[in-house]
């Protein structure tokens, strides 16, 4: 799958790149030659896996290290992968929070920090990016939602209620630039391992067993496999998918949803 060569537009800007979902989209979209920003809250790791994903796979790619709810450094940050990579033609929104405090103990300054990184950045860095995507002629946006945007989830309302609307934003998106020739999508990961992931099976007795018992394959699913559906919904395979979101859980949700 390399060796591919891309026009004007095929760059791609990749939230949460420096790890998880995150970075596994970043190196499944350089696998076939589309250069890569990746964009993380730490500097030096963004910048240690731009230089890796660059030397593996012969793209251009570039870092930025910052908080993602900092959305006047957006124009900025915008322009210098522009100047890195050429014309900006895709979007990969996975950077994301999980902080599982149930209704009874919520603050409201935990639901909005969920709900900024979540949601609110992903409608914001669209908006700021919507002169290049336009230009670049068949852009295409993929939000990382959840299985909780559907089954939703009582220790975490938060996050079910910001990945719910990431469903949301991308119909509401779609429709309005789906005229301009820019597709958008989201997937829904079921139980997939991470590093935050991993965080929760340490500290949870029983719960690894409880997601595998879950799955109709019997196991968890990994990080590249969600990597694979973003590059199919980013490339001319996709070219007719839009306002959609992929359940790719291992069966986990019912086929009804």
């Amino acid at each position: 799958m390399t060796g591919i060569e891309w026009g004007p537009g095929s760059a791609v800007i990749v939230t949460g790149g420096a790890s998880g979902i995150g970075q596994a989209s970043a190196r499944a979209l350089a696998e076939v030659g589309r250069p890569v920003a990746i964009w993380d809250l730490v500097p030096a790791r963004c910048a240690q896996v731009a230089d890796e994903i660059a030397n593996e796979f012969g793209v251009a790619t570039c870092a930025a290290g910052f908080d993602i709810r900092e959305h006047a450094r957006f124009e900025a940050e915008i322009e210098a992968a522009r100047s890195a990579l050429g014309e900006l033609g895709g979007l990969v929104h996975s950077a994301g929070v999980a902080h599982p405090i149930p209704i009874d103990e919520l603050e409201p300054e935990d639901w909005d920090s969920v709900l900024a990184i979540n949601l609110r950045a992903e409608a914001l860095l669209v908006r700021a990016l919507l002169p290049d995507l336009r230009r670049s002629g068949g852009a295409a946006i993929v939000g990382i939602a959840s299985i909780n945007a559907i089954l939703g989830n009582g220790l975490n309302p938060a996050y079910g209620a910001s990945k719910a609307g990431l469903l949301g934003l991308t119909r509401s998106l779609a429709d309005r630039l789906g005229p301009d020739d820019i597709r958008v999508n989201a997937i829904c990961p079921g139980y997939i391992r991470t590093p935050m992931q991993d965080d929760a099976l340490q500290n949870v007795p029983g719960l690894e067993e409880s997601y595998v018992s879950q799955s109709m394959l019997g196991r968890m699913g990994e990080a590249e496999e969600i990597g694979k559906v973003v590059r199919f919904l980013m490339s001319d395979q996709a070219s007719f998918v839009t306002a959609e979101f992929i359940v790719v859980d291992g069966g986990v949700v019912p086929s009804q949803h």
